[in-house]
């Protein structure tokens, strides 16, 4: 692993080192209920600093439902622009289906989880069916409801795994905070089909491919000036390090009880220089929150 992460107070110390920032999303600028404290100042100074900014979500929606999400919390539609999700990947890839394995889907999707409105594949030529025996492929987008749990699951997955169905996993995320709730998504419901058996396609993060779409829509910064922000260590700064980015994690969000870390920001270095040695990533910096 790398040197310990240098800590920042903010994106003001390091943004000189940088001409485009990929920011999280659910952990980073907001919690599931509302945006974070700072996190609209700090977009505004990004965008008075002259740095070009795109939104990346595990989110299992096209780009356009996250947008809306973000505006009915609150953040000012400028903000609001470039966003690039899992559920956009996974749907490019299935649309494209320009590798063996995609091509070989078939064309009868089933979805495991709560499906957006309306479903990540309306316009493809492809044809949702209910009944797992007259799927060809599983849609995995992961569930919307903070009481789920993966045992619910467990019937439909060890089935789709005897019939031999290939899984898309629209959101690698395997669980996400909603305010201090901890719900799990569909990354948690592709491991387990995988211990079934099963076999699956993650489109998001950490996977290099989505990081190709934020690149496109940040055209003339290069990835060694890109700094990617984010809660997470298995996506966000796993990620970062695949596509050739530097990495900040901020202290809030997904391990926030594993690191200690508190109201004002805070967090225990030694814990975190821990959960960095169990996961085997580190991040090049580390920031209280998403603040200037």
């Amino acid at each position: 692993m790398s040197a310990a992460p240098r800590a920042a107070s903010g994106l003001s110390a390091l943004i000189d080192g940088f001409d485009g920032v990929i920011l999280d999303v659910w952990g980073t600028v907001h919690d599931g209920r509302a945006l974070y404290p700072g996190a609209v100042e700090a977009l505004d100074r990004l965008r008075a600093a002259g740095r070009e900014t795109v939104m990346l979500s595990n989110a299992p929606r096209r780009p356009a439902a996250v947008a809306a999400t973000l505006a009915r919390l609150g953040l000012p539609r400028r903000h609001c622009g470039a966003v690039v999700t899992s559920g956009e990947a996974a749907r490019r890839a299935v649309a494209a289906r320009a590798d063996p394995w995609h091509r070989a889907l078939g064309r009868r999707c089933h979805t495991i989880g709560a499906d957006a409105d309306p479903p990540l594949l309306a316009g493809l030529d492809v044809v949702e069916t209910g009944r797992l025996e007259d799927a060809e492929f599983i849609l995995a987008v992961g569930p919307f409801d903070p009481a789920a749990r993966l045992e619910d699951y467990e019937d439909r997955l060890a089935r789709g795994a005897a019939l031999g169905l290939p899984m898309v996993c629209a959101n690698p995320d395997k669980r996400v905070m909603r305010g201090a709730d901890s719900l799990i998504c569909a990354g948690a419901l592709a491991e387990r089909y995988e211990a079934l058996g099963g076999e699956v396609r993650r489109h998001g993060k950490p996977h290099p491919a989505v990081y190709d779409l934020c690149l496109a829509a940040m055209p003339g910064v290069r990835r060694s000036r890109t700094l990617a922000v984010g809660d997470s260590l298995e996506t966000d700064v796993a990620g970062a390090k695949a596509a050739g980015a530097a990495s900040a994690l901020v202290a809030g969000g997904i391990h926030a009880c594993e690191i200690g870390a508190g109201a004002d920001g805070s967090f225990d270095a030694r814990a975190l220089d821990a959960l960095c040695a169990r996961v085997g990533l580190r991040p090049d910096f580390t920031l209280p929150a998403l603040v200037w």
